[in-house]
């Protein structure tokens, strides 16, 4: 009798993270193009938009409302970005470092760039976030 009750409570954990997780592979399909809508809205300086037609400027907003229609959907399957600040201690859970800067104006393991924001959805990591790290500058 108990053998069966555990085998019913282990089901249903499992078919309720089946269902929690199913957009995993889609929504790592998808991380990319959240990354080339952001690329693209970074390569006109907000200086730059006075300037813009009224077709260039619209088809700015346009890219803007799909990037929000995007991590809107994201946020409803529990997916959420991961930026982390300049100054950031580096978690290994949530960032890959990319690189190592010799400097002095952050303590050693603190996020110097971000190359790259990170995904997680609910408690996985879909991918993390690409940074540069501070390493103690060498005395010569």
């Amino acid at each position: 009798m108990a053998e069966a009750e555990n085998f019913r409570k282990r089901a249903a954990r499992e078919k309720e993270e089946a269902l929690k997780y199913a957009a995993t592979h889609f929504a790592r399909d998808m991380l990319p193009v959240c990354d080339n809508l952001r690329r693209a809205l970074d390569a006109v300086a907000q200086e730059d938009k006075e300037s813009l037609s009224d077709n260039i400027k619209a088809l700015i907003q346009g890219i803007e409302m799909t990037e929000k229609g995007l991590l809107d959907a994201f946020k409803r399957h529990g997916i959420e970005k991961i930026t982390p600040r300049i100054g950031d201690k580096f978690t290994a859970d949530y960032h890959q470092a990319m690189f190592e800067v010799e400097t002095q104006d952050y303590e050693p393991g603190a996020i110097t760039q971000l190359l790259q924001p990170g995904y997680r959805q609910h408690e996985r990591l879909l991918r993390p976030a690409m940074v540069g790290v501070a390493k103690a500058k060498k005395n010569d």
